[in-house]
């Protein structure tokens, strides 16, 4: 564990990863200057947070003296490597890290780090649920979801787990590896921030990267971006996916509706798909994904299976809201790409008025539109993407009515106007939220409040 007494850090960002890298700092005797683009109001309750921690504040900008007499910088996930103040830190070859990195350098006890482009958050809190099970074993659950660990860790001990979901973001900067490395998937999903697909990979791929012969990496095989890092492993490779098991290799299977999971000779039924409490395919995915992580970290499969079965979801994904006038209204939020927004559709067998729109991260809609072409019976399209959005649709046109809104309040009252019973109003944007809300989060509850809202 590095010394951090008298160390000068500049952390850019002050969302909850700032905030939490601050406090920490701090305790730890830093000396530490926290750099965010937004107002001194517009903070208020950062600033509240971290009332009475001696640290120094520049708001409104990110000058490049805020990196005179620094020692380290700190990147949040929200600050992207382009920007200048990072690339000047490198010009001047300041070290770089980040709270994901730093928890990593001082946790005492056996970490799971989860990445993907789709389902992480699911299967994080699903391995969380299954991790909490045992008795005397305390497991810790956050990263980019909930709370930075880094807030935790000083209180952690070698007999706990440490249970991370981790950003594409956050990978870019760390330099070593959970002792169990999951990746899900590897498809087109913030592209606006790495720009190419390859990099976009590279970033993913670092959560492999840094691990050891002792180490266990989990890849789901159907998915050809996460197989394809396979090649690379240096420790021990688990699968989890519909497909049949390489032979000789471990990991989870589903063989006449019945997930499985391999352990050499071994093959032991784990419970039904139809028994998994979340819609969808993509969701028995994730729950195949969860068993083999949980198996990588021991965990005894009846316990596993009892923590899914008791398993409630993550809200805003696939979050039943209400049912109004015959309709059942579902927030997903979190689907902030086209190909989350077809999972999310093909979870569902009855009518369709799908909510669309918000910020596009530069990806392709052309699938989404060939599937709502034949799924949906209403679109209402709202925030920036809509115009883009409208123009992919209109060149593969179906049976279903278009809308566009400037914004969500403005779609739920459409949707309210269009729903009749029997309908399914699904909230599934495939933009993230950044043109109108704070995150994902937000947009979220927003939404079931204009939804429970409806009279």
């Amino acid at each position: 564990m590095m010394n951090w007494s008298g160390k000068r850090v500049l952390i850019l960002g002050a969302a909850r990863q700032g905030i939490a890298a601050a406090r920490w700092f701090t305790r730890h005797g830093a000396i530490v200057t926290l750099n965010d683009h937004r107002s001194n109001e517009q903070l208020a309750g950062a600033r509240q947070e971290l009332a009475g921690y001696p640290i120094k504040w520049i708001l409104g900008a990110h000058p490049l003296e805020a990196l005179d007499e620094i020692d380290t910088v700190c990147i949040s996930g929200g600050i992207p490597l382009t920007n200048p103040i990072v690339q000047e830190a490198v010009r001047r070859s300041l070290p770089l890290t980040n709270d994901t990195q730093v928890f990593l350098d001082v946790v005492p006890c056996k970490t799971i780090g989860i990445t993907g482009s789709a389902g992480k958050t699911t299967t994080t809190s699903m391995v969380g649920a299954m991790a909490q099970i045992p008795m005397g074993k305390r497991a810790f659950v956050g990263g980019n979801i909930g709370d930075p660990l880094l807030n935790y860790v000083d209180g952690m001990t070698g007999e706990d787990l440490a249970i991370l979901e981790i950003s594409s973001f956050q990978l870019e900067q760390i330099t070593q590896s959970p002792d169990v490395a999951a990746i899900l998937n590897i498809t087109p999903n913030h592209l606006d921030r790495h720009g190419t697909m390859e990099l976009y990979t590279a970033a993913k791929k670092r959560i492999l990267d840094f691990q050891s012969s002792k180490d266990v990496a989990v890849l789901g095989r159907d998915d050809p971006g996460a197989w394809a890092l396979r090649t690379g492993i240096k420790g021990k490779l688990l699968s989890f996916g519909f497909s049949p098991i390489p032979q000789g290799k471990d990991g989870t299977y589903i063989d006449d509706g019945m997930l499985h999971l391999r352990q050499g000779r071994h093959n032991i039924p784990l419970m039904y798909a139809e028994d998994v409490p979340l819609r969808g395919k993509h969701n028995v995915m994730n729950t195949l994904a969860a068993f083999a992580i949980g198996f990588a970290c021991n965990l005894k499969p009846e316990e596993m299976v009892a923590a899914v079965k008791g398993f409630k979801g993550a809200p805003h994904r696939l979050e039943f809201i209400r049912e109004w006038h015959g309709a059942r209204w579902y927030n997903d939020s979190i689907a902030t790409a086209p190909e989350r927004t077809m999972a999310a559709i093909q979870s569902f067998s009855e009518p369709i008025i799908l909510l669309l729109g918000g910020r596009d991260k530069n990806l392709p809609w052309n699938d989404l539109a060939g599937l709502v072409s034949s799924r949906a019976s209403h679109v209402v399209l709202f925030g920036e993407a809509a115009g883009k959005i409208q123009d992919v649709f209109n060149r593969q046109p179906g049976k279903y009515t278009l809308e566009r809104c400037d914004g969500l309040e403005q779609a739920v009252a459409v949707a309210a106007r269009l729903a009749r019973e029997g309908d399914v109003v699904l909230l599934s944007p495939g933009g993230t939220s950044f043109d109108e809300f704070f995150d994902f989060e937000e947009r979220g509850e927003a939404f079931k409040k204009w939804v429970s809202a409806l009279s």
